[in-house]
């Protein structure tokens, strides 16, 4: 499997990179990966990278975007934080990925089962992470059922997913606001902005805008 040259980048549009995400995580699903020579993908990126797809997502262990996506080496950039929310750090990252390096769609990635998610639901405090985890609860004051204060922790994993859902949603229209650049290119077809989430008991990812 050869790694993507200036050439064939140019060649996927928005709606092809999707399309590639999809079918290598029906892949990995399947068990059926591709075939890669990791140590020649080295080889052949050492003087540049093309990739095709900026990816969103958490730190969980579980969640790799290389791997359900089954890409290789400079297929995607790969963006990890707990919560997969954005800051102005972020930010620029994606705006060199796109407006610069040339990728095509930007995947905002939650997860079932999120902890940083749990943490949320629990307005956790401890540290560094009381900052982080207070950029989650605006998704969990977003999600009105269930209204009793019981169910709204992260014993109702229900509840804990639907607030996940919700967080790509917010995540994906900070995106929007917050890029002017991100924004233009995906307003004249450059880039998608799309948002997805990860089945950590199948190994599925289910897209939606």
């Amino acid at each position: 499997m050869k790694v993507f040259t200036k050439e064939t980048q140019a060649l996927i549009t928005p709606k092809s990179a999707i399309e590639i995400l999809k079918e290598g995580n029906k892949r990995f699903v399947n068990q059926n990966q591709l075939n890669r020579d990791l140590n020649a993908q080295v080889k052949d990126t050492a003087k540049g990278q093309f990739p095709i797809a900026t990816v969103l997502h958490c730190i969980d262990s579980r969640v790799s975007a290389e791997l359900i996506f089954d890409q290789g080496v400079g297929d995607i950039f790969s963006i990890r934080i707990a919560g997969n929310f954005v800051n102005e750090d972020i930010l620029g990252s994606m705006e060199f990925a796109c407006k610069l390096a040339g990728t095509k769609t930007v995947l905002v990635l939650g997860h079932t089962a999120c902890g940083a998610v749990k943490g949320a639901c629990d307005h956790a405090r401890l540290g560094n992470l009381t900052k982080l985890i207070q950029k989650i609860e605006p998704a969990v004051d977003a999600v009105t059922e269930p209204i009793d204060k019981s169910l709204r922790t992260s014993k109702n994993i229900d509840f804990v997913n639907e607030v996940a859902k919700k967080n790509v949603e917010m995540t994906i229209a900070n995106i929007r606001k917050q890029s002017e650049v991100l924004k233009d290119m995906e307003d004249s077809s450059e880039i998608s902005i799309v948002g997805g989430m990860y089945d950590i008991a199948t190994g599925k990812v289910a897209f939606y805008k």
